[in-house]
């Protein structure tokens, strides 16, 4: 039964008390291989990169492994992994904001046709929570968790507007200490720092221009060619909760032409995004009560090397995203499984590191947009193809035979993934390779997951041709062929396409249960029969398809990755 929030809730990350130290060093690895130029960092770099001890980031490492949100490769390098992105999903979750204005910056960008976003200040920076882009040749590269200068960005002339002296303060010392802006991977940093006093002069030009018209415009500040116009949208009690900006280039627009063109529309729909946040919301529906504390049990498996503080931490973060407007102590212990006293620590440490802030009346937690720093805006660049490499690799190491993703393509199939097996004797096939979708079991399962008209649609238009003396060319028999694949959930296919050849395919699905993708193993017919494949590879195929639509559904629950 959940606990009862209480007045003491309000105390319950009150500053006084050192943070969490497992959860503190931990996060300070993530930051760091957020922050490194390149994807992956070996232990002793995020040594140097942290002062940690060497055994302290082992420690952390292994434990964050073990989560699921780094992978090591080749035996010492450090990568974070796609379901890292959780901690980024909590915060918009919990923030509220995608879910109730996202469906108007798309509808918005679809009426201008262009890019449209919607930003935060984190700081004395801007970060994106939202991006509705336009697919052009000259696309614009910056994807949500990335934070920006305010001085360089339309949004930050607004946020600046309700800037106290502490806030431009800070913002005065990250010019001092930064100049060239280095500490923003999303923007190119300057070849050479201007004067502070230029910069400080300038921006409170922009920023009283802001005040008083009400918008901003960004004149090519983050880089030449990029030009936008932003307005703000506020909450029901007056504060200016985040910034819808349209972003052009120079080649369309000039900074002036994009206001005329974009202006009356902006202003409109940021009218209508404010009177959504006006609106009652429904209510929460409070999170399932937690299970028991899993760290435990990962504890007593793990030993000495497994981190339980910071596991708890972590997982206090993440339950503070179960709904929108955050949880109350109490609800973070429920839905956590753990000790209030426990999950009190927890968000002190949040707290204090600036993850998390008391909402209201303090008897809610919230979490902060900096949570998005922790590497959300680096995998939200990853590619289809790049969430499934590191599981097809881990499959080839199981089964020593070569493993490969590949789409529907028209009436074939396109490889857009493939790890290679080591064998004398091994399927030579590269990435971009197409072959008929109904000779191969990548094709079948893939048909298989199309609504049956449509599956009978394809297989009647293709060019069926035997391709060996096993190919199946009978329209009857391929079509039994694939409602066999969708019965048994995988297809195995003998020889059809190669002599010799033999492969075994599943489907991948999307996080709505839209198979998008099949994953097969590919092996010679000498070694052993149908049923030695299905009992050898099967399982590990079947798991393999399983982490990569996991992986999947984390990456795409707020980011709009496009599969080949």
């Amino acid at each position: 039964m959940p606990h009862a929030a209480t007045a003491s809730e309000a105390d319950a990350a009150a500053p006084g008390s050192e943070p969490v130290g497992p959860l503190e060093r931990g996060l300070a690895v993530l930051r760091a291989l957020a922050a490194h130029p390149g994807p992956r960092m070996r232990p002793g770099d995020l040594v140097r990169a942290t002062g940690l001890a060497r055994s302290t980031v082992d420690r952390i490492v292994a434990t964050l492994t073990h989560l699921g949100y780094l992978r090591i490769e080749d035996d010492r390098d450090v990568l974070l992994a796609p379901r890292l992105m959780e901690l980024g999903n909590a915060y918009l979750t919990c923030c509220g904001l995608p879910d109730a204005l996202e469906p108007l910056a798309v509808a918005l960008a679809d009426e201008l046709d262009e890019s449209v976003s919607l930003a935060v200040p984190d700081g004395a920076g801007v970060r994106f929570i939202s991006q509705s882009t336009r697919r052009r040749t000259m696309a614009l590269a910056f994807q949500i968790g990335d934070l920006l200068p305010a001085e360089r960005c339309a949004p930050g002339a607004l946020f600046a507007s309700d800037w106290g002296p502490e806030q431009q303060a800070d913002w005065r010392a990250r010019l001092r200490d930064d100049p060239r802006d280095a500490g923003f991977p999303a923007v190119p940093p300057r070849s050479a720092p201007p004067p502070p006093g230029e910069v400080e002069s300038a921006f409170r030009q922009r920023v009283a221009d802001a005040r008083g018209a009400g918008w901003a415009a960004d004149d090519q500040l983050i880089e030449p060619g990029l030009v936008a116009v932003a307005v703000p949208v506020h909450a029901p009690d007056g504060s200016t909760v985040c910034a819808l900006s349209v972003v052009s280039h120079t080649s369309r627009h000039s900074a002036r032409s994009l206001a005329e063109h974009a202006l009356p529309r902006l202003r409109e729909y940021g009218a209508r995004m404010e009177a959504a946040l006006a609106s009652p919301a429904p209510p929460a529906t409070p999170p399932a009560a937690g299970g028991p504390d899993t760290s435990r049990a990962a504890k007593a498996e793990l030993g000495p090397e497994f981190l339980q503080s910071l596991t708890r931490g972590l997982a206090v973060l993440t339950a503070l995203g179960s709904a929108p407007g955050g949880l109350t102590l109490s609800g973070a212990a429920d839905a956590t499984g753990l000790a209030r006293a426990t999950a009190r620590r927890a968000l002190l440490s949040l707290q204090q590191l600036g993850y998390a802030a008391p909402a209201g009346e303090g008897r809610r937690f919230t979490l902060l947009p900096t949570v998005l720093e922790l590497g959300y805006a680096r995998l939200s660049r990853l590619s289809f193809a790049e969430i499934a490499q590191p599981h097809l690799a881990r499959l080839v190491e199981q089964v020593h035979d070569s493993a490969s993703v590949a789409v529907l393509a028209d009436d074939d199939i396109m490889y857009v993934a493939r790890v290679h097996t080591v064998r004398i004797m091994s399927v030579n096939i590269t990435v971009g390779t197409r072959f008929p979708a109904y000779a191969t079991s990548m094709g079948r399962v893939l048909l298989a997951g199309l609504p049956e008209r449509e599956a009978a649609e394809r297989l009647a238009r293709a060019s069926v041709r035997p391709l060996t003396r096993f190919t199946r060319v009978d329209a009857a028999d391929l079509a039994e062929a694939v409602a066999q694949a969708r019965r048994d959930g995988h297809a195995l296919v003998d020889q059809e396409l190669e002599e010799g050849l033999r492969s075994i395919a599943v489907p991948v699905h999307d996080r709505t249960g839209r198979v998008v993708a099949a994953v097969n193993v590919s092996t010679h017919a000498s070694r052993g029969t149908l049923d030695d494949v299905r009992r050898a590879v099967l399982p590990a195929l079947t798991a393999a398809a399983a982490a990569i639509e996991e992986d999947l559904a984390v990456v795409t629950e707020r980011v709009r990755l496009p599969i080949p």
